[in-house]
């Protein structure tokens, strides 16, 4: 199969899809690997290296006219839609479910889109964890960045000093986000209450943390007592495939302290907040009745050689699985066909229907 990796356009994103290491194993399933011109620079690759790998460098449109299948790191943008070939194979973070423009030309094109994030795994998704744990141990970082008085913060130190206690740190969700925030926020030792709906997990992190970060149940009533005394807020809430819950209204937003931080690791699918909205690495932050509001939406791109290097350990047996079965087999393999969202002009991903379902009728 012809693999094509372009350059990112999304704004400051530095990651590649595949490492020189990972392009050198496709070759050495006999499939064509073709790179962009300065594709890895960001992440610290250069042309010469995957060209050491036997890839082969050339410009964009080239790439996009001969690729069987892009393998990316984000979502197309629209200056890359018409570039996008009809019953192209697509592998990348795709979050559809607030994107209804990018979901209708993929089903125009009849491209065959599989999203890392809806991979699913023996119940796990392999492909989201990576991305997730880099994020989450970003959240309570900058979070406490924002902190600071002349980021217009509360200026409460997340740790505190003797004599004075630390900041408060509520984190909604207790997936591989959220348990990764938690374990940053502790370590600097932020006061740190996670809320989840189930309480298995909740569970895990009372045994983990012998009773040292508080747990409750994920409910209105919890959520709205809670974030009105936090310093930051991580959102952490997942639904695969579908919209984000709203956890957070604007209403609860003028209840919280002044100068206190959310950070939203959703806003990929829209964000739990009601006043979220994506923003970029060089411009991450606004503000809504005082509270700061962190939502960029690629928050991984912020260390992307860490980033990259992680997605490749997760990504390249699964795009190998799909370059060596071809496209045809892969859409009904067990596994592949869970991060199958758009095939052949149909919408195949449950949740992804039912929030575009949802969208249509309102």
């Amino acid at each position: 199969m012809i693999i094509g990796m372009p350059k990112e356009i999304k704004k400051e994103e530095y990651r590649v899809g595949i490492t020189p290491a990972g392009a050198a194993e496709l070759k050495r399933h006999t499939h064509t690997v073709l790179v962009e011109t300065g594709a890895g620079v960001g992440s610290g690759f250069s042309d010469e290296e995957y060209l050491e790998a036997d890839a082969d460098i050339i410009d964009r449109a080239t790439l996009f006219s001969k690729a069987e299948l892009i393998v990316k790191v984000k979502e197309p943008l629209p200056q890359e839609y018409d570039l996008l070939r009809k019953r192209q194979a697509l592998f990348t973070y795709l979050h559809l479910a607030p994107n209804r423009e990018l979901t209708d030309i993929l089903l125009k094109k009849r491209i065959s889109a599989f999203g890392y994030e809806t991979l699913q795994k023996d119940g796990v998704l392999p492909l989201l964890a990576p991305m997730s744990e880099v994020a989450g141990r970003m959240a309570p970082l900058v979070g406490s960045w924002y902190l600071q008085k002349i980021h217009g913060g509360t200026g409460i130190l997340p740790s505190g000093v003797p004599g004075v206690g630390p900041g408060r740190a509520v984190i909604l969700g207790a997936g591989v986000v959220g348990m990764n925030a938690a374990r940053v926020a502790f370590g600097i030792g932020m006061d740190v209450i996670v809320l989840n709906r189930g309480s298995e997990k909740l569970q895990k992190i009372d045994e983990i943390y012998r009773g040292s970060i508080k747990t409750l149940p994920l409910t209105q009533n919890n959520i709205t007592r809670e974030i009105a005394e936090a310093d930051v807020i991580i959102g952490a809430v997942l639904v695969p495939g579908g919209k984000t819950p709203l956890l957070i209204s604007r209403d609860m937003i003028r209840s919280m302290k002044k100068g206190s931080v959310i950070v939203d690791v959703s806003i990929d699918q829209g964000g739990c907040a009601e006043t979220s909205r994506p923003t970029t690495h060089d411009d991450p932050v606004y503000a809504v009745d005082g509270i700061i509001h962190y939502t960029v939406a690629n928050m991984p791109g912020a260390f992307p050689r860490t980033s990259t290097m992680a997605l490749t350990n997760a990504t390249l047996r699964y795009v190998t699985m799909l370059a060596d079965r071809g496209i045809e087999k892969a859409v009904t393999d067990t596994i592949l066909k869970t991060a199958l969202n758009t095939h052949d002009g149909e919408i195949l991903h449950p949740a992804l229907a039912a929030v575009l379902s949802k969208n249509k009728k309102g």
